[in-house]
């Protein structure tokens, strides 16, 4: 081999020799690269990969916060859940367990086939619930059985409890498992057991009541089944909320009224509701057990909807209480002095058109104060005709009326006042006769008792004060529960003072429409006014027959109504009552206020001194202080023959009197006793 030959195989070689160097140089380089780059750079990353194969980290349910009343006794409350659950994995025979545990708590052939339902659709290693709310006998007889019982074990949770039951259900609410549209995007409502707020307070503070998930850390195989716990961590109780409520006058109120009645209770200082109650009403821990159809449909197609909170979503039109509103707008609109006189004869002609007064024969030469203790209706007609109807609606605007008052109970209506603006959108025309007619609260107005108490305190305090439920939140007192809270209504005191002075006169003087109302020696001296709603027209023709309405069907007879406060030199408590088809809002309405007027003072304020109410012009009455009136919030001392011994409810509700038919017009509604003329 000659030398060129040797030197070019020579060349060949180092070239490969260079090239596979190379080449082994790049894939020795690139994989240290993804070696630094696997174990340093992403070692973090792949770790925690690893890691999250080995451990499922699960979420646990927190227990959900507590609900107080105002002195801090539990109202919604935690209690335990035992049920009995069942991994197919662990049992041979799941037909045969399950015919096993039905000798001991007997199981429905749809239990049964939701049970195996749920195993079809889970991991034979994933417990599904057979059944909840074990008591305690169907838990140890399961516990004692349990060697004959494959895949059968007994699990403990928690579920709403209501210690209040049908008393507070309207205020407070109920919870019930999530929807699908609650869960999205909230991982705790995919928990089993887990539930959420429906209605009333439960919906309202839902996501501070639900607390915060705890975590527990599971080592899982390949295929997700648990080996052992490695951690666990216990999630956050939701926060415990205190309301305004006072429960045991909740039962109280609630003991004395019937089907058919509401009534509000407020804090007329800081618009605190105190009481809230309405009838029928339901259980909310039904829906903690799960709600039958047959119960569902019973609630449903009750004519009197015992699932509806009548104080805020009752509506109603308000009658003559309304005419404390009528009476400010006239001041503020200058188009009555509080000592003009308006002549009553028993009617009011507008045109062609006759409007009566309740009074057939007539209440003669009245002032706004006489209008209201006498609930005069030609009055209100003809001050009614000179203010106008969008000044009218301006008013009750700012007493509360037909707005929304935000209160905690989600789906609360705000009501509504009507406007010429409202009418002539439907294409129709606002009529002075309209305006005629709302001026004594008939009409198109739709109101709830909520509002009317709303109305009530602004009226006897000045300020504009919201209803709300919310006392504190995990011990913290929230903003509004001091009187400085809320600003003044702008309203002049003179105004305020003049109409508090009239439904002063309601209640405590001789010829008012609710004299029954009277608080007993010892409680101070409560204002009010009384008011009924026609619920179906009356025909002159009925008039000419002598019509009465207590002779008439229950469901055609008038809403008895009546709004107060107490104590009248020193509002601190407001109430408004509407008892459906009452007829009259003396006879039944305001007897059954003064008596829940007793149990709050019972409740809530030591008694006072007795001294005796005088009427206007005297010292110590409304409208006039001097040195010799006594200090404190004076009485209404009732006639023997007027005041009962014992006030109780159902005693208060006498017939209307029918000696004297002729003094009256038979077509209205507010004729309250026979030991005194008929009022409204």
């Amino acid at each position: 081999m000659s030398k060129r030959e040797e030197e070019r195989r020579r060349s060949v070689f180092t070239r490969r020799a260079l090239l596979l160097g190379a080449g082994q140089l790049g894939l020795f380089g690139f994989l240290s690269y993804r070696l630094q780059k696997l174990t340093v750079q992403e070692g973090e990353r792949y770790a925690t990969m690893a890691e999250e194969n080995r451990v499922s980290t699960r979420l646990l349910a927190p227990p959900r916060g507590r609900v107080m009343d105002r002195d801090g006794r539990v109202i919604a409350a935690n209690d335990l859940n035992w049920r009995v659950l069942l991994t197919a994995e662990q049992t041979q025979d799941v037909a045969a367990t399950l015919e096993t545990l039905s000798r001991i708590i007997p199981l429905s052939e749809s239990e049964r086939g939701r049970i195996e339902r749920d195993i079809r659709r889970r991991r034979r290693f994933v417990p599904v619930v057979v059944r909840e709310f074990l008591s305690w006998e169907e838990m140890a007889k399961i516990e004692v059985n349990a060697p004959d019982l494959p895949g059968i074990s007994v699990d403990v949770g928690t579920t709403r409890f209501y210690p209040y039951t049908e008393h507070l259900a309207h205020v407070v609410g109920y919870v019930a498992p999530p929807a699908e549209s609650d869960i999205d995007g909230d991982p705790l409502l995919a928990l089993p057991g887990i539930r959420v707020g429906r209605s009333g307070i439960e919906k309202h503070h839902d996501r501070l009541l639900r607390g915060r998930a705890g975590t527990v850390q599971m080592e899982v195989n390949a295929v997700g089944r648990v080996i052992r716990e490695l951690d666990r961590r216990e999630g956050t109780r939701g926060q415990d909320v205190q309301i305004s409520i006072d429960a045991e006058l909740q039962k109280a109120v609630r003991a004395r009224i019937e089907e058919g009645t509401s009534v509000v209770v407020m804090d007329a200082r800081n618009g605190e509701v105190l009481a809230m109650a309405s009838q029928p009403s339901f259980d909310p821990n039904l829906f903690s057990s799960g709600i039958s159809a047959t119960q569902w449909r019973e609630w449903t197609r009750n004519r009197s909807t015992p699932l509806i909170n009548k104080t805020t979503n009752g509506l109603y039109a308000p009658g003559s209480t309304f005419k404390m509103v009528v009476g400010l707008a006239a001041l503020e609109a200058k188009v009555v002095t509080p000592g003009e006189r308006i002549f009553c004869p028993g009617h009011y002609d507008l045109g062609d058109s006759r409007f009566h007064c309740w009074l057939r024969s007539g209440h003669g030469n009245l002032d706004l104060r006489g209008g209201l203790k006498n609930s005069c209706d030609v009055y209100f007609y003809e001050v009614a005709k000179r203010v106008g109807i969008d000044r009218i609606a301006a008013m009750a605007r700012r007493l509360g009326l037909g707005v929304d008052l935000e209160i905690e109970l989600p789906g609360t209506k705000a009501g509504f006042v009507p406007t010429r603006e409202w009418r002539q959108a439907q294409g129709k025309p606002w009529n002075l006769g309209d305006t005629v007619v709302h001026g004594i609260g008939q009409g198109f107005y739709q109101l709830t008792p909520l509002s009317l108490a709303t109305m009530t305190a602004r009226l006897a305090t000045g300020r504009a004060v919201q209803p709300h439920l919310t006392h504190a939140i995990s011990g913290r007192t929230v903003r509004g529960v001091r009187a400085e809270d809320w600003p003044s209504l702008g309203i002049p005191e003179r105004d305020l003072r003049l109409v508090r002075e009239g439904m002063w006169a309601v209640v405590n003087e001789e010829g008012g429409t609710a004299k029954i109302a009277r608080l007993p020696p010892g409680y101070g001296v409560l204002a009010g006014k009384t008011g009924s709603t026609q619920v179906r027209r009356v025909t002159r023709e009925q008039r000419e027959r002598g019509y009465r309405a207590e002779n008439q069907p229950r469901e055609w007879r008038p809403h008895a109504l009546f709004v107060a406060f107490a104590p009248y030199d020193n509002p601190q408590y407001a109430i408004s009552v509407v008892v459906e088809h009452g007829t009259s809002g003396g006879a039944a309405a305001a007897p059954l206020a003064r008596d829940v007027m007793v149990d709050v003072m019972n409740r809530l304020r030591p008694q006072p001194a007795t001294p005796v109410a005088q009427p206007p012009g005297t010292p110590g009455a409304p409208g006039r202080t001097t040195e010799a009136a006594p200090a404190g919030p004076q009485l209404a001392e009732a006639p023997p023959a007027a005041r009962p011994a014992a006030p109780r409810a159902d005693a208060a509700r006498v017939e209307p009197s029918r000696s004297d038919p002729s003094r009256s017009d038979p077509s209205r509604s507010d004729s309250s006793r026979p030991d005194a003329p008929p009022r409204r």
